[in-house]
């Protein structure tokens, strides 16, 4: 009959094991126009990140609207859409607009940058109006 000390491996299993965490060696940095973006998105309304659908846009091509809120680049899009959540919502920013906000091209040190610049920001605005 054979004997297994099966403490040792549970311990050998639960032992810590040593990560060391990976650091950017670059801080996060946004351009003046990428600073401006954000800035913009703080008058934008929260629904000004749907898009138009079939019936919208056929409604716009009829009566010669333009929707101005959508940018051509489709990075800074990515960014004024992940902006203008955060004006709204806070730290509340769905996983999808992250992903595509990393799609973009911008890093999770950035994210990070922009949504405590608009922390700061929206606790200014709510400190002027109590």
């Amino acid at each position: 009959m054979a004997y297994r000390n099966f403490a040792e491996l549970h311990e050998t299993a639960l032992a810590p094991r040593i990560v060391a965490p990976v650091a950017d060696a670059t801080p996060a940095r946004l351009s003046p126009l990428e600073w401006s973006v954000v800035a913009l998105a703080q008058t934008e309304k929260l629904s000004s990140i749907n898009r138009p659908g079939r019936l919208a846009v056929a409604m716009h091509r009829l009566f010669g609207l333009t929707s101005a809120n959508e940018l051509a680049d489709p990075r800074l899009e990515a960014l004024r859409r992940l902006a203008v959540i955060a004006w709204h919502r806070g730290y509340a920013v769905h996983s999808s607009e992250i992903h595509a906000f990393k799609q973009a091209g911008f890093s999770m040190a950035q994210y990070e940058l922009i949504l405590a610049s608009i922390s700061r920001g929206r606790d200014a605005i709510n400190q002027r109006v109590h």
